[in-house]
């Protein structure tokens, strides 16, 4: 099932609290997104939950087992890091058949499969690639190791277009084919928020919203038009930002339902708002 649970998880490096008090828990076999700021506390808890470092506070549990010194339970979570942390020197063909030492469930004609798709010389040494290659690199590992869950920090940096949306497809297509516990970390959130399932939000080292993406997206709405006319519509109700570009107007209204009558009569148009600003407005708030 891999259900991974934080309890009161907090971590310290000298002065700085990366992570405080963190609850969380995880089930398994969903696509989950970790969003945040930079310096929320996101790697840190990537980090935290491969037993990269200890936590200062608190425990980490996949289905009831801790992590920390429990290489029969790390060895069922594959992380793709945004450092490459492979011998430069290592070929990319080599790097596949050293992975089955670690991963016994590593697909090595899926791999194989995937470096001719994405067009990766599987010839070239790990110090050759460029920062787009090294990064396809590295997903393939994650997506053919056989791991039943499955961690992403920044899987797209220097992809192209292109390979970018192929890489979101292939991920929902390996989650689909096999279902297995997804955490995908990343900036570029409007990218990915099809195929995410629920959304995790960080915001100063603390968990801020915990939330399936459907209910997040259905617990706001944005107003638009006139500015003098979009302020009176706001008059009394929670919201959360606004843009602006000189007479027109938009803002994120959190929580109520829409008063499409008074919208109607101030010609406001209603919409949903896109998950990459709503986080920006919940995280700005």
């Amino acid at each position: 099932m891999s259900r991974i649970e934080l309890r009161g998880l907090s971590k310290r490096y000298g002065h700085n609290l990366a992570l405080s008090e963190v609850d969380l828990a995880l089930e398994g076999q969903k696509i989950y997104g970790l969003l945040g700021r930079n310096g929320a506390g996101k790697t840190t808890l990537l980090n935290l939950l491969t037993a990269k470092t200890h936590p200062t506070l608190g425990t980490i549990t996949i289905d009831g087992e801790p992590v920390w010194e429990n290489d029969a339970v790390l060895g069922r979570v594959f992380y793709m890091t945004e450092a490459n942390l492979y011998p430069p020197s290592l070929r990319v063909r080599e790097a596949f058949y050293w992975t089955v030492q670690f991963y016994s469930k590593f697909q090595m004609p899926y791999a194989e499969d995937l470096a001719r798709r994405f067009e990766l010389d599987i010839r070239k040494r790990v110090k050759e690639l460029s920062t787009g290659y090294a990064s396809i690199f590295k997903a393939i590992l994650a997506l053919a190791s056989g791991a039943p869950i499955l961690l992403f920090d920044e899987p797209v940096l220097g992809l192209d277009a292109n390979h970018r949306e192929m890489l979101y497809k292939e991920i929902l297509a390996n989650y689909i084919e096999e279902p297995k516990t997804v955490l995908i970390s990343t900036h570029l959130i409007d990218e990915i928020a099809d195929i995410l399932e629920e959304v995790i939000i960080l915001n100063r080292g603390r968990v801020m919203l915990h939330q399936p993406v459907e209910e997040l997206l259905e617990s706001a709405y944005a107003v638009s038009g006139e500015a003098s006319k979009v302020d009176q519509y706001i008059q009394g109700k929670n919201y959360l930002s606004e843009e602006r570009l000189q007479n027109f107007k938009s803002v994120i209204v959190l929580g109520g339902a829409v008063d499409r009558a008074l919208a109607k009569s101030l010609d406001l148009e209603i919409g949903r708002p896109e998950l990459q600003k709503l986080f920006i407005a919940l995280t700005s708030s």
